[in-house]
């Protein structure tokens, strides 16, 4: 039988044991509700939002601020931005992009639309099989859902993501001066991503403002349903930001023993063929050694990847800014290309 000491120890440690459990409720159900409290109203922003609007860009500031009351706040748009695709290395990331469907996907898309693709890639200079990487990338040759609405994404973040609310604000001006006779479209019924880009090239506001174009001639631009409308507005893209036709994108670099170690900052081709050469890295193409290019290195399946990239590698990442995507989509390209010219 237990003494009554050793009943009270046990009593003892049972209600500090169920304190300790009884706290642990409280930070969980603590944790929970503020997890699940909805944003706070940001009121005052969006009102200097609106004022901006109207002092700025001529907009009524009331229409403004009921535009900007009828969006909806997404938690699941915050939670995307904090773990995107390109934080994987390159051995994880290729293979989202790179692999045999979509490949297979872009053949077929190539050969589809072949004549369309053709029209355009002479008119602005750029492969075929590039822009149809791009839709390949973007929306998954138009497979991937817009699932939500542009105002809601890009509120969202403009008021809510301090990291990039600069920059998503600015995008959220664009989109509410983006109505015209050649985008008649309400900011409020235009889907997208998680990012607010749009249609199966995925234009921010911005982009289609400066660079989107109506490739089949009827007066307006359809970035979600006209072929023609997407593939010219991706290749006019290109073109603005100085696409060399016939150019190199990308070699992979032999490297000697002996390599100097180099680390270059961005994607400018900043040093001359022959000084690469000079440095340990080379390629087997026959190129002028003044080409300017610069050194990509990437987390490959087999280890280290040592990349020569040119001007036109630098032009892809003016669709984004990581270099893992710039060579996914170059890859990608390369890959369509050779299996639509198959038999």
């Amino acid at each position: 039988m237990l003494s009554f000491r050793a009943i009270g120890t046990i009593g003892g440690s049972m209600r500090r044991g169920l304190a300790a459990f009884h706290l642990f409720l409280f930070c969980a159900a603590l944790a929970a509700t503020a997890s699940a409290q909805p944003a706070p109203d940001p009121g005052a922003a969006e009102k200097r939002f609106a004022q901006m609007m109207a002092h700025e860009h001529g907009l009524d500031a009331a229409a403004v601020l009921q535009t900007l009351h009828g969006a909806r706040y997404q938690q699941s748009v915050i939670d995307t931005m904090t773990r995107p695709a390109e934080a994987r290395p390159w051995k994880d990331y290729r293979p989202i992009f790179v692999n045999p469907r979509r490949i297979a996907d872009g053949a077929a898309f190539l050969d589809a639309n072949r004549a369309l693709l053709a029209r355009i890639g002479s008119q602005y200079g750029v492969p075929p099989e590039l822009i149809a990487a791009i839709i390949g990338v973007e929306s998954n040759y138009g497979r991937t859902p817009m699932r939500y609405r542009v105002l809601d994404a890009l509120v969202t973040l403009a008021f809510y993501y301090p990291p990039r609310q600069g920059y998503f604000r600015s995008e959220l001006v664009q989109l509410l001066l983006l109505r015209s006779a050649a985008f008649p479209y309400a900011p409020d019924e235009l889907m997208g991503s998680y990012a607010g880009a749009m249609g199966w090239p995925q234009f921010m506001p911005s982009s289609v403002a400066k660079y989107a174009r109506d490739g089949d001639g009827d007066g307006k631009i359809d970035l979600w349903n006209s072929l023609p409308d997407i593939c010219a507005s991706i290749a006019n893209y290109f073109e603005a930001f100085g696409w060399q036709t016939g150019a190199p994108v990308a070699l992979r670099a032999h490297v000697a023993a002996n390599a100097r170690n180099i680390d270059p900052q961005g994607l400018d081709p900043v040093y001359p063929l022959q000084q690469l050469a000079e440095w340990g890295y080379a390629t087997d193409a026959r190129l002028d050694p003044a080409t300017p290019a610069t050194l990509l290195r990437l987390d490959g399946a087999d280890g280290p990847e040592f990349w020569i990239v040119f001007g036109n590698f630098r032009v892809i990442s003016r669709y984004n800014k990581s270099p893992l995507y710039s060579m996914a989509v170059y890859q990608l390209s390369e890959a369509i290309a050779a299996a639509a010219r198959a038999p």
